[in-house]
């Protein structure tokens, strides 16, 4: 097996690209395709972002090219934002052999893109339905095509362009040499594969075996309404450089980057509703590090390559294990360590223990940070902050009114009260987070039970229980929270006395349970 770059006897043109990349050992997926590509041999490769695909199918049809007028390779991808990335990792590659890459997409000028094309490309890394405009206004010349790669197969066919591709595989020779990626393989993707390819080469490789191996893995159970304030501990104590918050939802999108902008956080957003030039703007941003917090969904984020991203954070737990590899692959890219931290509610507990067996990989539970240790990263921050203006001198112009205090007051008292006025308590808005019971919701009333964490209770045994016995679904039963001996679950009142006839004396976890009303704090 090869362990090195130049073992796969490329040019020093292409070697010296990938050591100015950073590039020190091929990954998994690398050492077996490239050799294979090289060879001319079709693949059918089984892989997702985060395992260096692009570059296991880049450096050799790189490798394999001449300068031309006309393009030798096209790269089909599903999205905007990944044409952008092939299209740059490419060029990276091919800077010092003069090979280049343009991506075409929709959103974008496509009188600019036909000028791109008629000055001469080598590759063509784009969308299905602008590469098929671009066929049929007759821009894209692709009879000198030897190679097409059709990455995120199973993307593209979520995202109906499965014919589009169809129809662009007929425009190119059949002597062509194809390579086919995919994070899975539906049947109408082995169909493609069947059809259009010649005798494939299968190769796979698991993903989570590379991800998981570099990042750390934590969750915290948090009730929904707690995440923004868990969201906004984690931020202050972790400070992480840059940071990836995935969510479900556009609205969830939205509502979190609007409240961290309002709180003073430097966020930014990005999701299907926003325009080309709007996403580009703010993934520039993140980039740069003018913004260092990106909230996005998994469609948005899709095929994103951000090198120095540190923190992923599920606020939202994904909704299948292919989601949580793919969302924490954006971390430990370039072989550099990177955190996944991620919030479950306590009724996710089953979708996480599926994630954990899917992935191969055991996600260890974390607590939050308390008030006092959120309180002393700010205090940190701002100790930091001070010794900056310190050293830039600017402060001098104050130091005569400082000298006027001194008659009056201690050093100590000047500074602190100029600290306050700056800064205020710094503990004032770190909000509960329902360590403590904070009061019941309207609507509901609170039971207490006589069973807590010293019987080895889990929220989801109580959540199980009170389902089974009083004929309630899981998603009508309200907080619950954990004591050493005892615990509190709120209900519906209208449903308080069936749960507490049909719980009452019930065996659980081999203790009976007593339950009753709870008498509420006045």
């Amino acid at each position: 097996m090869y362990k090195k770059f130049y073992e796969f006897g490329l040019s020093d043109s292409v070697l010296s690209s990938l050591s100015d990349m950073g590039f020190e050992e091929p990954t998994p997926i690398q050492k077996i395709t490239i050799p294979l590509i090289l060879n001319g041999q079709d693949i059918v490769g089984q892989a997702q972002t985060g395992t260096g695909k692009t570059a296991a199918f880049g450096i050799p049809i790189i490798e394999k090219g001449k300068r031309s007028k006309v393009p030798y390779a096209i790269v089909i991808v599903p999205t905007r934002e990944l044409a952008v990335q092939v299209a740059q990792e490419l060029n990276k590659i091919g800077q010092k052999k003069g090979i280049l890459s343009v991506p075409i997409y929709g959103g974008q000028s496509i009188e600019r893109q036909f000028l791109s094309l008629k000055k001469g490309v080598d590759i063509v890394v784009g969308t299905p339905g602008r590469v098929l405009d671009h066929i049929r206004r007759k821009t894209l010349i692709l009879r000198e095509i030897k190679i097409t790669v059709l990455d995120e197969a199973d993307e593209m066919l979520n995202m109906g362009f499965i014919e589009d591709i169809k129809k662009i595989l007929k425009e190119i020779t059949e002597q062509r040499q194809t390579l086919l990626f995919s994070a899975t393989m539906p049947q109408e993707i082995r169909n493609i594969a069947m059809k259009y390819m010649n005798h494939p080469e299968n190769v796979y490789v698991n993903a989570s075996d590379m991800v998981v191996a570099k990042i750390k893995q934590v969750f915290y159970e948090v009730r929904e309404e707690d995440k923004m304030k868990a969201l906004t501990r984690l931020l202050d104590v972790e400070d992480p450089s840059l940071t990836l918050i995935f969510c479900h939802t556009k609205r969830e999108v939205d509502d979190i980057s609007g409240k961290l902008q309002q709180m003073g956080y430097y966020a930014g957003a990005i999701h299907g509703d926003f325009t080309q030039s709007h996403r580009d703007e703010v993934m520039g941003k993140f980039r740069k590090g003018e913004i260092d917090i990106l909230v996005a969904t998994d469609v948005a984020a899709r095929g994103l390559d951000i090198p120095d991203v540190s923190h992923v954070i599920n606020y939202s737990i994904p909704q299948d294990p292919d989601g949580y590899i793919h969302r924490i692959g954006r971390t430990g890219r370039a072989g550099k360590s990177g955190i996944a931290l991620t919030f479950i509610t306590p009724r996710e507990y089953r979708q996480l223990r599926l994630i954990e067996q899917t992935a191969k990989t055991k996600i260890k539970k974390a607590q939050l940070p308390t008030k006092d240790e959120v309180k002393k990263a700010r205090a940190d921050e701002v100790i930091a902050d001070l010794g900056q203006e310190i050293s830039k001198g600017k402060h001098s112009k104050y130091i005569s009114l400082v000298g006027e205090l001194s008659d009056k007051y201690s050093s100590q008292d000047i500074a602190a009260a100029a600290l306050s006025i700056m800064f205020g308590d710094m503990a004032d808005d770190i909000e509960d987070l329902g360590e403590k019971h904070q009061g019941t919701r309207s609507g509901f009333v609170r039971l207490f039970m006589t069973i807590g964490r010293k019987d080895k209770i889990k929220v989801v045994d109580i959540v199980r229980s009170i389902s089974a016995e009083a004929g309630i679904p899981a998603n009508k039963i309200g907080n619950i929270a954990l004591f050493d001996t005892f615990s509190f679950v709120e209900v519906p009142s209208d449903l308080a006395d069936r749960v507490v006839s049909a719980i009452n004396n019930v065996m659980l976890h081999g203790r009976k349970v007593k339950v009753q009303h709870a008498r509420e704090k006045r």
